[in-house]
């Protein structure tokens, strides 16, 4: 999955990030998505206090969610005219985390039709994987470019 994109590819891959930042949810995160290749995408998130539970570390719908975007955009690279839908995801919590960056890595494993398959994982600031997850993503009905923030 490296290699150098064609101006395509990158124009999908810079409109798809421009749809992550666009999304009314993650104005309440401190986070970015950066799509980092065909089938790649990395989100960095900084943990605060304001996404801890009761028992004061980072609450685990912050861990889905970022393993959850990771791997959807991952998969989205692979489609340029259709937002897929997460159909089932499955997490593992390995670590809790009470502050710093961490960084979902998603990356694409099967499918390039109607569903997709794709991983992640989290890294914390000393490098420690303190999750990681599975995703079925399938192709919907709604067209990229109607979407606010997908096109400029």
């Amino acid at each position: 999955m490296t290699g150098e994109p064609n101006s395509g590819a990158e124009g999908h891959w810079r409109a798809l990030e421009r749809l992550y930042s666009s999304a009314p949810v993650n104005s309440k995160f401190a986070s970015s998505l950066e799509v980092t290749g065909e089938g790649a995408a990395r989100i960095t998130f900084d943990i605060t206090e304001d996404v801890f539970h009761a028992a004061g570390a980072a609450h685990g719908t912050v861990y889905f969610k970022m393993l959850d975007d990771a791997a959807f955009y991952a998969a989205n690279t692979l489609v340029t005219d259709r937002f897929l839908l997460t159909t089932s995801f499955n997490l593992h919590f390995t670590k809790p985390v009470r502050d710093g960056t961490i960084i979902a890595e998603g990356r694409w494993v099967s499918g390039r039709r109607r569903v997709f398959v794709a991983e992640s994982r989290l890294i914390d600031a000393e490098g420690d994987e303190i999750g990681r997850g599975t995703g079925t993503f399938m192709k919907s009905r709604i067209p990229l470019s109607g979407l606010p923030g997908y096109a400029e």
